[in-house]
């Protein structure tokens, strides 16, 4: 895996013009890298689990958690993009609190 943060050319990542999301998404999937590198973390797998979770190559995790890790601000900006969205259309993000 290579640090370089100015990376340009992706062998496992595209961009999809169609989508009003500038992040990058899996070659011939409908999944965003955000969603390979954030399932990791959140249920604590390691890339060769999420690799076979999601029947991806490895190098295709790695090349996801690295673009991630270099665009945390544009998955931030998007992610609260996402919630305003949402939130302007009355869905409730948040569980309601029990007593």
């Amino acid at each position: 895996m290579t640090t370089n943060v100015s990376k340009t050319q992706w062998q496992y990542l595209e961009p999809r013009p169609e989508s009003w999301r500038k992040q990058l998404y899996l070659k011939e999937r409908k999944l965003r890298a955000h969603i390979v590198w954030s399932d990791m973390l959140v249920n604590e797998m390691s890339p060769e689990e999420v690799a076979d979770s999601k029947d991806l190559p490895l190098a295709a995790v790695y090349e996801a958690i690295e673009y991630c890790e270099a665009h945390t601000e544009l998955l931030k900006q998007e992610a609260q993009a996402e919630r305003r969205y949402l939130e302007e259309r009355g869905v409730v993000l948040e569980p309601p609190v029990v007593n």
